[in-house]
C-alpha cells in the first residue's frame, strides 16, 4: 500500500474498495453539485500570513467544544448509512474518536444503532443527531434512548425537512432497501474486502428505526416509512419542545442566514452549525466558509459558533478557527478514510488533520489554537 499523506489518498483508496452506490452516495451532492465543490475549493483562496523567529515550542490544539474538552476543534459528524462504507462504520468511527479526545456524533439514519455504539464504547459519550419525524412517539423514544446511551448532546438538524435531489443515488438505485441491480451485484463483486466485512456486520439495516417503529421490522417495510416522515412542517416551536424534551446541551445543526441565527441564539440553543449539509440540500446555496463569518459577527458573542462543510485538511480548520468558529466537524473525509481502511483510516485521518493544523498555526506564529483569529489570514482573501 502507497503511503497515506493526506485526505485525498483515503478518497482514492476509498473510491477503490467500497461499492460505487455507497461511495457515490458520500461523494455527492444535489442537482449540479456546484455547493459541494465551492464548500471545498472556497478554503483555497483563503490565504495564511507567514511569521518566522517566532518560539514553535508547546503548542497544542486542545480546546473546548460546548463545554467538553477535545484533543483539537474538531468531531466527527454525523453521517447517514455510515455502516455500509465498512462494516460496523458506526462503531469503528466512535471508537477512533474515543481514542483521539474528540466528539462522534451519530446520525439518526445509521447502520449501528445507539445501543450499539455505546456497548461498543463502554458507555463513552457522544453526540446523537437527531432528524425531525412526523411520528412523535418515535422521537420520544429516541432521545430517552440518546439519554439512556449517556450522549452528552443532541445534534438536530434542520435543513432536511425535504430531501434535496441527488442524481448520482437515482442513477445507482440508492433506497431502503437498496435496489440489487445487475451493475451493483456485478460491482460489489469487485469489492471481496467490502463483502467479506459485510457477511460478520452487527447490521446491515437502520439499527435505530427497523425494531423501534410499529409495523417497521426490515429493510422493505422502513422505505415506506421513511418515504413520508420527514416533517416539512418542522418549525422553532418544535426546537423549543425538542430542548425542553431532552434539557441538556443542544446543537442546532443546518444555520447559513444571519437571521435563523439570531433565531437559533433566541432558541436558548448551545451552539449552532452553519452547514448546507454538504451542498447535498440546496444546490446553489452559500458555502458554509463563505457564510461563517457574518453569522459570527451577528451571534458568536451570545452562542457558540461551529461549522461543517468541505473540510478536507488541518489547514482547512485553521481557517474556519481563525474565522471564529469554535468548533469544526468532518463528515466526508471520516467517511473517505473509514472505506478506504476502517478504524485504522480514521485514526489516519485524524491524525493527519492535528498534525497540518499544529504545524500551519506554528508557522503564522501561534503555538495555541485558542489565540488564533483573523490576524493570521492574509487581508483581503477571507470573505467577511
Amino acid at each position: 500500500m502507497s503511503i497515506i499523506t493526506n485526505i485525498e489518498d483515503l478518497r482514492v483508496l476509498a473510491q477503490k474498495r467500497v461499492p460505487r452506490m455507497f461511495y457515490d452516495y458520500a461523494d455527492s451532492g444535489s442537482w449540479t453539485e456546484s455547493t459541494y465543490r465551492g464548500n471545498e475549493t472556497d478554503f483555497q483562496s483563503i490565504k495564511f500570513r507567514q511569521r518566522v523567529a517566532v518560539n514553535m515550542e508547546n503548542r497544542t490544539t486542545k480546546t473546548q467544544m460546548i463545554g467538553q474538552e477535545v484533543s483539537m476543534p474538531v468531531a466527527i459528524a454525523p453521517t447517514g448509512l455510515t455502516g455500509m462504507q465498512h462494516a460496523d462504520g458506526e462503531i469503528l468511527g466512535a471508537r477512533a474518536a474515543k481514542k483521539f479526545g474528540i466528539p462522534f456524533t451519530l446520525s439518526t439514519m445509521s447502520i449501528c444503532s445507539i445501543e450499539d455504539v455505546s456497548k461498543a464504547t463502554d458507555g463513552h459519550p457522544f453526540w446523537f443527531q437527531l432528524y425531525v419525524m412526523k411520528d412523535r412517539d418515535f422521537i420520544n423514544n429516541l432521545i430517552d434512548r440518546a439519554r439512556a446511551a449517556n450522549c452528552s448532546a443532541l445534534v438536530l438538524t434542520l435543513d432536511l425537512q425535504i430531501l434535496g435531489q441527488r442524481h448520482k443515488d437515482l442513477k445507482n438505485g440508492l433506497s431502503a432497501p437498496p435496489k440489487l441491480t445487475i451493475p451493483n451485484i456485478i460491482n460489489m463483486m469487485t469489492k471481496p474486502r467490502w463483502c467479506m466485512g459485510m457477511l460478520g456486520a452487527t447490521r446491515r439495516e437502520f439499527g435505530n428505526i427497523v425494531g423501534h417503529v410499529k409495523g417497521v421490522e426490515n429493510m422493505g417495510s422502513l422505505a415506506a416509512w421513511t418515504a413520508q416522515q420527514f416533517d416539512p412542517a418542522l418549525n422553532w416551536g418544535d426546537v423549543e419542545w425538542i430542548k425542553k424534551r431532552w434539557g441538556g446541551k443542544l446543537i442546532l445543526k443546518g444555520i447559513q442566514d444571519v437571521e435563523d441565527a439570531q433565531l437559533a441564539v433566541e432558541s436558548g440553543a448551545d451552539a449552532l452549525i452553519v452547514s448546507n449539509h454538504g451542498g447535498r440540500q440546496l444546490d446553489g446555496a452559500e458555502t458554509s466558509i463563505r457564510a461563517l463569518p457574518k453569522i459570527v459577527d451577528a451571534v458568536g458573542s451570545k452562542i457558540e459558533v461551529h461549522m461543517d462543510g468541505g473540510i478536507r485538511s488541518g489547514q482547512d480548520v485553521l481557517r474556519a478557527t481563525a474565522l471564529g468558529a469554535k468548533g469544526t466537524y468532518i463528515g466526508r473525509a471520516w467517511l473517505y478514510a473509514l472505506g478506504a481502511m476502517g478504524e485504522e483510516g480514521v485514526s489516519k485521518c485524524l491524525e493527519l488533520i492535528q498534525k497540518e493544523l499544529e504545524l500551519s498555526m506554528a508557522f503564522c506564529g501561534r503555538t495555541d489554537i485558542n489565540k488564533v483569529d483573523k490576524s493570521i489570514l492574509l487581508a483581503g482573501t477571507y470573505p467577511t
